[in-house]
């Protein structure tokens, strides 16, 4: 007996009582047969011996998916966006008077003959930098005045088309609206597949360098450069190619001159003069296992000054949870560097209004914001690396757009069966755009790390 009644279930069980499988037996009622009440557990299945009443109750799953997949796109989210205005940029890669290093190199000797050879070489004399006597003759080697002219070049790069196509049938649909269906199923999957267009988008931008081997296990011959161009292959010098097509560092890519690999923006960043491709890269001694190296604020410091001193200002930095770990454990255990700074998000140019709740709190380093990446690799052979650190100056890098991500879907529901080809609708989500910098030594990274 039940001290309360507060469903069909408690009435029965005071006016008939409870047995235990269930079998109520009815004194009023045995003529009749045998009288049992319905009951069920919400984990369990139908309190009826008899298996009469089996089919009265199904469980009722909601119409809301929760995702259980962790589809981050932190990298695609911090590089500035910029409309696709044209097709490539043009590039100033060396000096008037020479040179194309970081600062001016005066290391010539000053004691060798005047020529016109002398200008434009890397390395300048102290004495021919500009400085002329009065009343100097034009085209003059002896008062060291010639004509002399800075060194351009080109880049170019073609818009990527990011597409995802899906399907979803007339009687798919019908049915989703009645019984335990999930209501409008065109909804639940453009919401999905959304997401998925920005995930794999943003596994683009932090594709590993190894991918594009065209000789590697992967295989993926020219397939892959049909994707935006990734980050791993702008911020990466010719240094760290060759290390990685090293047999002894474990040949991470088929070669250093795989053309995938080698070519950026229509160069070739092997070749001589386009030093200007090479970013600033610290792998340590090697990526053989044994040369793998611990997180130290050492090598994260070196990176930040060989940027500043290259002219780069690096806006953020792109790194993994673990490092992420890694660099707190570091910082926080003497208090020191380890700070907290509000960002205010801007879209072309357009920045939110201060004050108001539109920036994010993150943790930062030489006021640098650290962004952590679920997608983020690591770039070496030992099996206990951490993810890589990827030091941005993104006011010279971005995401050029042609066209933002737009949604189209045809079909039955719209009338048009013929269009799609079936009793059904397509849909699709298609983006065209593509990476972009124009200042490559002002971008970092950091791999090979423990």
């Amino acid at each position: 007996m039940v001290g309360y009644i507060n469903t069909i279930a408690d009435l029965e069980a005071a006016t008939y009582g409870t047995g235990a499988t269930g079998h109520i037996s009815n004194q009023l009622l045995k003529a009749a047969g045998t009288v049992s009440g319905i009951h069920v557990a919400h984990d369990g299945a139908l309190s009826d011996p008899t298996g009469i009443n089996a089919n009265l109750y199904n469980k009722i799953y909601g119409q809301k998916v929760w995702s259980m997949l962790n589809r981050e796109c932190n990298a695609l989210s911090v590089i500035a966006k910029r409309p696709y205005s044209s097709s490539g940029w043009r590039i100033l890669k060396k000096r008037p008077a020479g040179g194309a290093g970081n600062f001016l190199d005066i290391s010539a000797a000053s004691n060798t003959a005047l020529s016109d050879g002398l200008y434009g070489l890397d390395a300048l004399r102290a004495d021919r930098i500009g400085g002329v006597p009065e009343n100097a003759s034009l085209d003059s080697n002896t008062d060291g005045l010639i004509s002399i002219a800075p060194e351009y070049d080109t880049l170019f790069t073609s818009p990527k088309i990011i597409a995802h196509q899906f399907a979803f049938s007339e009687l798919a649909m019908e049915m989703a609206q009645i019984d335990d269906g999930i209501g409008d199923i065109r909804a639940q999957l453009r919401e999905d597949m959304g997401k998925h267009h920005a995930e794999v988008r943003n596994q683009m931008l932090v594709m590993p360098l190894e991918n594009y081997s065209p000789t590697t296990a992967y295989a993926t011959l020219n397939a892959i450069d049909r994707s935006y161009t990734s980050l791993y292959k702008i911020v990466a010098n010719s240094a760290e190619i060759t290390e990685l097509a090293d047999n002894s560092g474990g040949n991470l890519v088929g070669g250093a001159t795989d053309q995938q690999i080698d070519t950026l923006y229509g160069k070739l960043r092997s070749a001589s003069g386009n030093e200007y491709l090479d970013a600033e890269v610290s792998f340590g001694d090697g990526y053989t296992s044994a040369e793998a190296r611990q997180l130290t604020l050492t090598v994260i410091n070196d990176m930040v000054r060989r940027l500043r001193v290259a002219g780069g200002s690096p806006k953020v930095i792109l790194t993994g949870y673990d490092t992420l770990q890694t660099l707190s454990d570091l910082l926080q255990a003497q208090e020191r560097f380890m700070d907290r700074k509000e960002i205010v998000p801007t879209v072309n140019g357009v920045r939110g209004v201060k004050g108001q709740e539109v920036g994010f709190r993150v943790s930062t380093y030489y006021d640098i914001p650290l962004i952590p990446v679920a997608a983020m690799p690591s770039t070496g052979t030992n099996s206990s690396l951490i993810s890589d650190m990827m030091f941005l100056d993104t006011d010279h890098l971005w995401l050029s757009v042609m066209k933002p991500t737009q949604y189209f879907e045809d079909g039955i529901s719209n009338g048009n069966p013929f269009g799609v080809g079936s009793l059904g609708n397509k849909a699709l989500y298609r983006t065209m755009a593509e990476t972009g910098c124009s200042y490559f030594k002002g971008q970092g990274k950091i791999t090979n790390l423990l």
